[in-house]
């Protein structure tokens, strides 16, 4: 047998005892006989030279082995080193830009955590204080694993988001309306902000605005859940000192409310977001029960089942004339920047009223709303029922409860028509006013230009009224319910007085509107907007008071009243909500059934006038001029 040179064993000194009996690739070799491992005895040894020659060449077995064994693997191509990011580059700005997210990201959750609801508390100290939510907060995703921990951050980040946009909500309609947002029936009133946006900047500037908010509150939405993440994974790193942070600001929180410590007058610790959320709730709650217990009481009216023939017996065969003014307040006639100017208009009406033959009583009443939703006073004015938001409206006004303007149409003695140039659609609620014929902003045949939400001048729509029902003969009296508007927001332009016989189709109107000031220009100051204002009720009291003049008779009886206060921007914060009211008559003996009344003998009510709830003077007007105006006030007179 010959043997492959390959198969020498390592010198005795240089193999390692634990793996001697292995060779040099530490697998162990193919057993073999006894045989081929000791050449026979009586073999010769091949010689040396025999040997050498075969030394160099493969034995067929050899041949076979190499032939079966498979390729060698190539080698894998070397990985090319990675190319360095912006972050390996400058790591200095990356940390400095990490660090700063973090901050806003700290910076957004405090503000919407602290974020009031009332205007007047939005100053700097209102964020410096201690939020508990906030604490709270931090303890419980530190506890929380990490899947659960990022959903819990995600809905908190969302929470606090929509929480801040309700606060918004809330100081829009505090400064607007003088009330919070209410969550359950305020909704539709945001359509409502947005016809009178694109009436005031036009439709390209109001889209404008609304893809702006959407955008803000999308993004609201999203940087505060990316926010409260962020925070929450910085404190898994840093589990321990994010623990002892917590601790310690839990601690100071509770000193600091057992102290009661402040700042600039605000609870250092504060519990703002659990109180609003909670405030919140009780409001819904609130909301609904209202719901239940109006109803009932819609349902309950002395006056149901009257007969017509015993309704508005002292009034039989005038022209009945209710005239609202838009945002006619108490401010107008007491502010010391407005009142010259309006009371002078008032006072110099009542003399040229009086040399017409006419005499006026006046007093205050309040309100049910305040800043604007002028149809809540409308209705609480008619109605009799006190009407301060948008389901108790659309409770009394899907109703049968008797509204005053229905009370003159049941007794069949009078034509019953209204005047709305405010109305630009549809108006199911005229059958519940019991009105004969609605005559809408479409009607009136006005060509004329708008005066930003104002779709036409008072003094034009007076002049229609004239035109298309006071002016025309008529079998029965009439009894009008009109709308004035150009007092509206944002008093500006501004329509003049003109002579009646130029008013025509309105057309004479559009050099006025165009030389007229832009509503942006006149709301860049408080004074301004306040002296516009002025002027624009000076303009609806001048042509009402120059229509009775000049077109009302001996049977024409005349009352006029504020729908509600102006904005807060105008009236100042705080505002009583009382409007003024008037009632004009050329018959003394209707200004005599309201003597009981106490009213001021002048269209300005003044100081000391006598101040009634608006929903009392239904019940007080039908009783004065009913068949039994001495008889006790009905129950539902308030």
């Amino acid at each position: 047998m010959s043997h492959s040179t390959s198969s020498r064993p390592l010198p005795q000194e240089e193999r390692n005892p634990a793996t001697a009996d292995l060779p040099p690739d530490g697998l162990p070799e193919p057993a073999t006989d006894a045989t081929d491992a000791t050449p026979d005895a009586g073999e010769a040894t091949p010689d040396a030279g025999e040997a050498t020659a075969h030394a160099g060449e493969a034995t067929p077995e050899q041949h076979t082995a190499a032939s079966e064994e498979p390729a060698p693997a190539p080698a894998p191509a070397p990985t090319p080193a990675p190319t360095p990011g912006w972050r390996d580059r400058h790591p200095v700005a990356a940390r400095a830009l990490a660090w700063t997210t973090t901050v806003l990201a700290g910076v957004l959750v405090l503000v919407t955590l602290l974020l009031p609801n009332d205007p007047a508390r939005l100053t700097p100290a209102e964020f410096l204080r201690i939020p508990v939510e906030g604490i709270a907060g931090a303890a419980l995703l530190l506890v929380l694993p990490r899947t659960v921990r990022r959903v819990a951050a995600v809905l908190a980040g969302l929470g606090l988001a929509v929480l801040a946009v309700l606060d918004v909500l809330d100081i829009g309609f505090v400064e607007v309306l003088g009330r919070g947002f209410n969550v359950v029936f305020d909704w539709v009133l945001l359509g409502d902000g947005a016809s009178f946006l694109q009436d005031s900047i036009g439709p390209a500037g109001a889209l404008g605005v609304e893809i702006a908010a959407v955008v803000l509150v999308l993004a609201l939405l999203v940087l505060t859940a990316l926010a409260v993440v962020r925070l929450s994974n910085l404190m898994a790193r840093h589990r321990a000192a994010a623990a002892g942070t917590t601790l310690v600001l839990g601690t100071a929180w509770v000193l600091s409310a057992a102290l009661g410590l402040q700042i600039a007058g605000a609870p250092l610790a504060s519990r703002s977001t659990s109180d609003l959320v909670q405030a919140r709730m009780d409001g819904v709650s609130a909301t609904l029960k209202d719901e239940r217990k109006f109803a009932k009481e819609a349902a309950t009216d002395p006056y149901h089942s009257t007969p017509g023939s015993q309704l508005l017996t002292g009034l039989r065969g005038k022209d009945v004339i209710f005239t609202f003014i838009e945002s006619y307040g108490r401010s107008a006639v007491q502010d010391p920047l407005m009142a010259p100017g309006v009371d002078a208009v008032l006072a110099k009406g009542t003399k040229r009223l009086r040399a017409a033959g006419y005499s006026a009583r006046s007093g205050w009443l309040t309100s049910a709303t305040y800043g604007g939703s002028s149809w809540l006073g409308h209705s609480t004015f008619m109605s009799g029922l006190w009407i301060d938001n948008q389901q108790r409206y659309r409770t009394v006004t899907a109703g049968d409860h008797l509204s005053l303007t229905k009370a003159f149409q049941r007794t069949g003695a009078w034509r019953t028509v209204g005047i709305m140039p405010g109305v630009t659609k549809g108006w199911p609620e005229a059958k519940y006013y019991g009105l004969d014929h609605v005559y809408d902003s479409r009607e009136l045949g006005y060509k004329g230009p708008k005066f930003s939400w104002s779709t036409m001048p008072d003094q034009y729509s007076l002049s229609a009224f004239q035109r298309l029902e006071h002016g025309r003969p008529h079998d029965k009296p009439l009894m009008s319910e009109i709308i004035l508007t150009s007092s509206h927001n944002p008093w500006a332009p501004l329509p003049k007085t003109l002579p009646w016989n130029k008013v025509g189709d309105g057309s004479v109107y559009r050099s006025i509107e165009k030389a007229g000031k832009k509503p942006v220009d006149v709301w860049q100051q408080t004074d301004r907007v306040r002296t516009e204002y002025g002027k624009s009720i000076q303009y609806s009291l001048n042509s009402l008071i120059s229509y009775v003049e000049k077109y009302g008779n001996k049977n024409t009886v005349l009352v006029f009243l504020g729908d509600h206060q102006p904005v807060a921007k105008v009236s100042g914060d705080h505002a009583s909500r009382d409007v003024p009211v008037a009632l004009v008559a050329h018959d003394p003996d209707v200004l005599k059934r309201i003597s009981g009344w106490h009213w001021t003998p002048s269209l300005n009510p003044g100081h000391q006038g006598p101040v009634w709830r608006m929903d009392t003077f239904r019940d007080r007007f039908l009783k004065a001029y009913g068949p039994h105006p001495d008889s006790t006030t009905p129950a539902a007179a308030r």
